[in-house]
């Protein structure tokens, strides 16, 4: 018989949410790493957020005091390193020791599913081939420059002139950024891998149902794997209640999408005639599951990447108007741009691009699993079943690669005589390295770039209000909480 009185379900709903806080509370303790040592209990209690703003901040400075720039958090079984020889020894020299292992794969796998991001062996490679050829083809790099130039010249332009204190539109009004960027980035993977146009960058700047899933899914996903005990969420998601039953109400907004996508696709027929990269995958496979999870990696490598480390960028280049200035000099001849291959001849340029993500890299930390004992080149000892994470955020911050000078913004130490020289990647994992070096590399700063050369040369962007360090929020991709809000102003003559 069903329950009417609204008294007694609600009784009812906080004894089961008081038995679920219990259970938890039982299966941390009795199935958690048990650690008294200052590094856990600090991570435990969060007593490191009182003299840091982020946790990458406080492992950051755990690693610049590491004699080994590696250190152990035993709660959560997870060595940290952000040692470049043990990063080339994870990342290539022993590769297959160290997989995305099953553990990453279940706490990701209800979002990413099977797609690239979450898989390793015959499958990882499949799509890496598929990747790598289309990624590669000169057509596909030459659609991919004509969907971010026009949706900068259309949208994104637009859109800061209406906020430009020389509008009338929305004179005066502080702009977020990052949303602008997400957006941006959005329409643009969706348009090229997916032939698509979502429109979220109209200068109406209208609410995403599904990007604000997608962002939900990857902020929740994201915080499975800080918890201390994957027994929680497990036991969380099958009750569906609580952040997972927000998962997976965001994942079912996400794969409706996808699913939309894949009926249209299919209503045209044949594949050969279309220029979009989802179009070359489903050429190989009609599964609907499998072209959903690649659809679902294609979003989150093309717009949360592209977006943070704009968002990151151009944090910077407020706080430093000289490096803008130079910029801007060095692009001086550029009216339009007109190829892939044009966006290459600025050095200065790409040096400020790589500064950037080296301080604000968009994925702060990667992870894999210890599939046999191991070793690492300075001296740790793995055990099989270890979480071992590099962390791309603290190597950026680290004396011992980068100098005394490694906290300031310096484009010139990627130049010598003014021509750009890039660091190796196991120094520099941004785009990961070795074999999982990451395929959309080129068409990234490409787009970055390409935004970079556009706005500056029409707009002055300040801070609305400056701060001395961002504050992350939890997520797959570095996000700024309370995002980037800033003042435009148009440049005169130059719009």
């Amino acid at each position: 018989m069903a329950i009417q009185d609204p008294f007694i379900l609600l009784s009812l709903l906080l004894l089961l949410l008081l038995l679920i806080s219990f259970i938890s509370t039982l299966i941390y303790r009795t199935s958690t790493p048990q650690c008294t040592c200052k590094i856990c209990h600090a991570y435990v209690t969060s007593t490191w957020s009182i003299h840091f703003t982020n946790l990458s901040d406080w492992y950051t400075h755990l690693l610049n005091k590491s004699p080994t720039k590696t250190i152990h958090i035993h709660v959560l079984n997870n060595l940290i390193t952000s040692n470049h020889e043990s990063v080339q020894y994870i990342l290539k020299t022993r590769f297959q020791n160290y997989p995305k292992g099953k553990p990453f794969s279940l706490i990701l796998g209800d979002f990413l599913g099977r797609g690239i991001f979450n898989v390793d062996g015959d499958s990882w490679r499949f799509q890496r081939k598929m990747a790598c050829l289309e990624l590669g083809n000169l057509s596909m790099r030459s659609h991919a420059f004509e969907v971010v130039n026009d949706e900068i010249d259309r949208r994104l332009v637009p859109v800061l002139s209406s906020f430009s204190k020389s509008s009338s539109q929305r004179e005066g009004l502080d702009l977020d950024l990052q949303d602008v960027f997400r957006r941006f980035s959005f329409d643009v993977i969706c348009k090229f891998s997916f032939g698509f146009d979502p429109r979220c960058l109209d200068v109406s700047l209208p609410v995403s149902d599904l990007a604000v899933a997608f962002d939900l899914a990857s902020r929740l996903s994201a915080e499975r794997a800080m918890n201390p005990s994957a027994l929680v969420w497990r036991m969380k998601r099958v009750l569906n209640v609580g952040s997972e039953r927000r998962l997976k109400e965001a994942i079912d907004t996400v794969d409706a999408f996808a699913g939309e996508v894949i009926r249209e696709r299919n209503k045209l027929g044949s594949c050969s005639g279309h220029g979009d990269l989802l179009s070359r995958f489903m050429a190989t496979t009609k599964d609907p599951e499998y072209l959903r999870d690649i659809i679902v990696s294609f979003m989150l490598a093309g717009r949360d990447t592209v977006a943070s480390a704009l968002t990151g960028l151009f944090w910077l280049l407020a706080r430093h108007p000289q490096v803008v200035a130079t910029i801007r000099e060095e692009v001086a001849e550029v009216e339009a741009l007109t190829s892939f291959d044009q966006i290459h001849e600025h050095h200065y340029l790409q040096a400020v691009v790589f500064e950037g993500m080296r301080l604000f890299p968009p994925i702060q930390f990667n992870s894999k699993f210890c599939l046999e004992n191991d070793t690492f080149p300075d001296g740790t000892f793995v055990k099989k079943g270890t979480r071992v994470t590099y962390h791309p955020y603290a190597m950026g911050r680290m004396e011992s690669i980068w100098g005394s000078d490694c906290l300031d913004f310096k484009p010139e130490r990627w130049l010598k005589n003014g021509v750009f020289l890039q660091e190796t990647p196991f120094k520099y994992p941004v785009f990961q390295a070795g074999y999982r070096m990451c395929l959309g590399k080129e068409m990234a700063l490409v787009e970055i770039k390409s935004v970079v050369i556009s706005l500056l040369q029409r707009f002055d962007i300040e801070l609305a209000t400056p701060v001395r360090t961002p504050r992350f929020s939890p997520g797959l991709t570095a996000t700024f909480t309370g995002g980037l809000q800033v003042r435009v102003s148009e440049r005169r003559g130059k719009t």
